[in-house]
């Protein structure tokens, strides 16, 4: 049974109840990514409630925000999958938290979350998994090995898609344990009104836009399952269909994957569409991002696990049109569980581009008070749904639950 997680906000209840106590969350590096940005988010949370917010992990770019931000990291070779090396892991982090005085364990990866639980049990301290992601296997020793996910005293799902994932693959490991808390947005950062003009208007520059042309943006690693293929295929039609001033702009890093490059850039040039797609590569500004988009597309063509890039262009005021697979479909109100005019958003059966490319044009042909009236329902959405003041709230009331419950 899903467990569902109640907003608390500022988190001013746990933050009484946390004042003074040590938590420790564990995970491979704190490089980019969804579960490493929840890491420090949390960590800066604990901080605020008076708490000592501890990380062990091996290091990464994002150390230094961690520091900053009040948490303490604490160099662990979390990466490791070496069974051996895991075990004596294991024995490393039981005398770390008798050190530092632990109070509450928090895993965030599976390498790293065998050994918090058998350091947590080993000291009798509460133990709280996050499952950030569909792990692949479904059988025998994969599934084994992922089901330390679900071992936790509370197993926290960052979507409704990922808690049902948990109770069917781990029924008896999670039975009564399931929290979903969807992953959090800053809406500080992602607010249009503190996105300046200048910040759109250079990141259109650098992308090569005319300020006629109608971004259409995919903001995702190139990976073949995030749907650029699609998206093209779509565009194609758009283009055919008589649709003006397009510009399709893939901003992601490719991460190596140069076979996956060239794949993409033979298809733009089959479907004559060099002067239509743009591929940016990696962006650091993705408020801009949004903000510079008429559109935003999430084509996914296999499930995510939450789908940051949708919540974060409705923070913003911008239409998405996502893939009805997956968790991104509960980020996005659409027909025909809410009327057309209570939409924030257009789902679309997953890979099909006649779709997304109709839907994609019905959302670039809003006029100007259909398309205010819509960026207000977004914003709203995400203010009373994906903030990260309930996030880390939520979280902080499950440490405090706990903490509570062990004393």
């Amino acid at each position: 049974m899903v467990g569902e997680a109640k907003a608390v906000p500022g988190f001013p209840v746990a933050e009484g109840r946390l004042a003074g106590a040590c938590v420790l969350q564990i995970i491979p590096e704190l490089d980019a990514g969804g579960a490493e940005r929840t890491t420090v988010d949390v960590a800066a949370a604990l901080a605020a409630a008076g708490a000592r917010a501890l990380v062990a992990t091996e290091g990464g770019r994002l150390v230094g925000e961690l520091q900053a931000k009040g948490g303490h990291w604490l160099r662990f070779p979390a990466a490791s999958k070496n069974p051996l090396r895991m075990a004596v892991n294991t024995m490393k982090l039981a005398a770390l938290c008798r050190r530092e005085g632990v109070q509450l364990v928090h895993a965030r990866s599976r390498a790293p979350a065998w050994v918090a639980l058998g350091a947590a049990r080993r000291l009798g301290l509460p133990f709280v998994t996050t499952y950030h992601g569909s792990y692949s296997g479904r059988t025998g020793v994969k599934v084994l090995y992922n089901s330390v996910m679900a071992r936790g005293d509370v197993v926290i799902a960052n979507s409704r898609y990922t808690a049902n994932l948990i109770e069917q693959l781990h029924p008896a490991e999670a039975a009564g344990k399931l929290r979903v808390i969807y992953r959090g947005t800053d809406l500080g950062a992602f607010n249009p009104h503190a996105v300046v003009p200048g910040r759109v208007e250079a990141l259109r520059r650098a992308w090569g836009v005319a300020p006629h042309e109608r971004v259409v943006l995919l903001a995702a690693r190139l990976t073949a399952w995030k749907g650029h293929r699609l998206l093209i295929e779509a565009a194609a039609r758009m283009r055919d269909q008589g649709v003006p001033d397009l510009a399709i702009v893939l901003a992601g890093d490719p991460q190596g994957r140069t076979s996956y490059e060239r794949e993409i850039d033979a298809l733009v040039a089959a479907r004559g569409l060099e002067g239509v797609v743009r591929r940016v590569g990696h962006c650091t500004d993705m408020p801009a991002a949004f903000r510079a988009a008429s559109v935003v597309a999430v084509p996914s063509i296999e499930p995510e696990a939450f789908g940051r890039a949708a919540v974060e262009a409705q923070a913003l005021g911008t239409p998405v049109v996502v893939s009805d697979l997956g968790a991104v479909p509960e980020t996005v109100l659409a027909p025909p569980d809410v009327p057309a005019g209570q939409r924030t958003g257009w789902r679309v059966p997953p890979g099909d581009a006649a779709a997304l490319a109709a839907a994609l044009t019905e959302a670039l042909s809003l006029g100007a008070s259909a398309r205010d009236a819509l960026a207000r329902r977004c914003r709203a959405h995400v203010e009373a749904n994906f903030s990260l003041e309930r996030m880390v709230g939520d979280t902080l009331a499950v440490y405090a639950e706990l903490l509570g419950r062990d004393r």
